[in-house]
């Protein structure tokens, strides 16, 4: 009998030995991971299997074909099985044991068949039973009592989540695809669930919560369970979608145990194939995977985004590619309930890249913007790190809401949670840090209460966004005729695209220019290279004269300021500035007090490249969830006299040190 989890995980990951040398590392998870769900489905169907075979023949007696409802009445389950064989009995008959599993298989519900059709179970049982490992393996897994009674939902998602973990180090998963800690889902279920508690107590609440890229289903499991706990009678409906056939297959099977409908999970890619296109929920949590490229599903998502607009999912733009995390918040987004119907809330963990990744005119900005111009942003809780298991890096839960209470409108809270962890005594993966329900419980109440103290604050959301404008400088340039800039021609096209002998010619008459003159005015130097190109007989285009500016300009401070036809000042391409303003202040203004007193010369860029798209006005609205900005202490250097003290002790310490090695 295995007692508890670490146990029990270490009992089933021991029966992967069997498969060493006839299986490689990566491939363990084809047998391992079906094997638990099947073992476990057998120990809820084996308690009343008399009672549901009797019902089976009675109802094949009669010649009723839909045998399904009437059979999950009887089994108290949403999965039940016809045929007399359990674990235990397949094993007394080891010469037929392939044969007799795939039949056991075949005699589940149809639900729990595509369940082992996701698994692609069939061709592991041929394999096994060639290899002679299909019966030795079954042996060790009968074993192993994993009815919930024994095995709570909680603690069987801890088991699967530890496999898949163990697996994924085996096969070298991408490294965006992290299991998220159970700590770290109760930390964000509290959070979607805070202001609704009050909701959720009421006789008879029924509400639905949905996770697009579901995994094993680990935080749908937290969801029910937390709900359960304040209300018995409330029903949380769960619906999740997952890519991965396997995961997809332990959470399904993991959703008929606990009698949720299995077609509230879909298989398959939550952007191209949305399994639940027409429906809203009143709550959504996800830790989708971040860093992952969403190139595969390119065509489909820009399509959308191009085609639908704010009718689609991803109206607000689209991030770069090597990184599709805020595509699952723009599609969790447009599944929010409206407003009038009660809203919808959101938790979502991203790495730190969602939070300041592009500028302002890119996908990552405008998504930021639309978000928080919506006031749909209510908190971001940064984590610690090592926190993961397949990741040391920090992490953040986003918390947004469509239906803000009043005192939270326009503001958006910031938690530092960065410290707060305890040490693991021994690590899972890169899991060395853990939060305990004490961490949780002050977190929550941090969010709940607005508290604005030293690990939170209270952030108007107009403090994100910036103007991005342009300052330049009046171009100056020097020029003076030397042997490497005739040959710096060669290198301009609309020089060497010339017939040769032409460009030999100007070359020639250039060279014949005073070596030692520098001219600090560019219009004298053309007007003085014009005049002996016509003295050589020379009449050549003005991308010539371009070239010949090129090759022999040199920037200089000193020069002449150089003006297009009109007088107008030309622009330094190498010195133009571009400056972050906060939206609250005008432009012109600011560059009056703050620049033009500074910059001898400058002026303010009004081109209407350089106005908003959106609100028209001068300058390119970004915005920035910037977390250490606002967390950020200053912290005065050490004085002079403490450096001069250090210094001192370690040259008196290496004396010591040199003295004891010369003796």
């Amino acid at each position: 009998m295995v007692d508890n989890f670490n146990e029990k995980a270490d009992f089933i990951w021991s029966i992967a030995d069997l498969l060493r040398g006839d299986y490689k590392q990566s491939e363990y998870q084809k047998v391992i991971l079906p094997l638990t769900v099947l073992r476990r489905l057998d120990c809820v169907t084996e308690r009343n299997k008399d009672e549901v075979l009797g019902r089976y023949e009675t109802l094949q007696e009669q010649g009723i074909e839909n045998v399904a409802p009437s059979l999950k009445r009887v089994s108290g389950q949403e999965v039940y099985n016809v045929s007399e064989y359990t674990f235990e009995s397949l094993c007394n008959d080891p010469d037929q044991i392939a044969e007799n599993l795939q039949y056991y298989i075949n005699a589940y519900d149809e639900d729990t068949k595509e369940i082992f059709d996701k698994f692609d179970f069939g061709h592991q049982i041929q394999r096994l039973d060639d290899a002679d490992l299909l019966y030795k393996v079954v042996r060790q897994f009968a074993e192993i009592n994993l009815h919930p009674e024994e095995v709570p939902n909680e603690e069987m998602g801890y088991i699967y989540e530890e496999l898949v973990r163990k697996f994924n180090e085996l096969s070298n998963e991408t490294a965006g695809e992290h299991f998220t800690p159970r700590e770290v889902i109760e930390l964000m279920v509290n959070l979607i669930f805070d202001e609704d508690d009050e909701v959720l107590t009421e006789d008879g609440a029924v509400r639905t919560v949905y996770d697009p890229a579901c995994g094993t289903g680990g935080m749908l499991s937290v969801a029910e369970n937390h709900v359960r706990e304040l209300n018995e009678g409330a029903k949380l409906h769960a619906f999740g979608q997952e890519l991965n056939p396997e995961t997809y297959a332990v959470c399904n099977s993991d959703m008929l145990i606990k009698g949720q409908n299995p077609d509230n999970i879909a298989y398959g890619n939550s952007f191209t194939n949305d399994g639940f296109a027409d429906k809203r929920f009143d709550y959504m949590l996800s830790n989708p995977p971040f860093g992952v490229s969403w190139k595969k599903v390119k065509d489909a998502v820009e399509s959308e985004h191009e085609e639908m607009g704010f009718a689609g999912r991803f109206g607000a733009g689209t991030p770069r590619v090597n990184d599709g995390s805020m595509l699952f918040l723009q599609h969790m987004i447009s599944k929010m309930k409206p407003k009038e119907e009660g809203g919808s809330r959101i938790a979502i963990v991203f790495n730190g890249s969602p939070l300041f990744n592009g500028g302002p005119n890119s996908g990552e900005s405008a998504i930021r913007r639309w978000i928080l111009e919506n006031d749909w942003l209510e908190a971001i809780v940064g984590l610690p790190e090592n926190l993961f298991y397949n990741t040391g890096i920090r992490t953040y839960i986003w918390v947004l809401s469509n239906d803000k209470p009043d005192h939270r409108k326009g503001k958006t809270q910031l938690i530092d949670a960065r410290e707060m962890y305890k040490e693991m005594d021994e690590s899972l993966g890169d899991k060395r840090h853990r939060l305990t329900d004490d961490h949780i419980a002050e977190i929550t109440r941090i969010f709940g209460d607005l508290e604005a103290n030293g690990r939170s604050k209270v952030v108007d959301n107009e403090e994100f966004g910036y103007r991005r404008i342009v300052i330049d400088q009046p171009l100056r340039l020097r020029f003076e005729v030397s042997e490497e800039n005739i040959a710096a021609l060669d290198d301009e096209r609309a020089f060497t695209n010339r017939d040769e002998e032409i460009q030999e010619r100007i070359k020639e008459a250039l060279s014949e220019m005073n070596d030692e003159m520098i001219w600090m005015d560019r219009e004298e130097f053309i007007d003085d290279v014009e005049l002996q190109l016509n003295m050589a007989g020379l009449d050549v285009r003005n991308s010539v004269y371009n070239a010949i500016e090129r090759a022999f300009g040199e920037q200089d401070s000193e020069a002449e300021i150089c003006r297009d036809g009109k007088g107008n000042p030309e622009h330094d391409t190498d010195r133009r500035q571009k400056e972050r303003i906060p939206l609250d202040l005008d432009p012109q203004s600011y560059f009056s007090e703050e620049i033009e007193p500074y910059l001898r010369n400058a002026w303010l860029n009004t081109s209407s490249k350089y106005h908003d798209d959106k609100d028209e006005k001068l300058g390119i609205v970004g915005y920035e969830l910037n977390f250490d900005r606002f967390f950020y202490e200053y912290k005065p250097p050490r004085s002079i006299s403490e450096i001069d003290a250090e210094l001192a002790a370690l040259e008196e310490e290496i004396a010591e040190l040199t003295q004891d090695i010369t003796l």
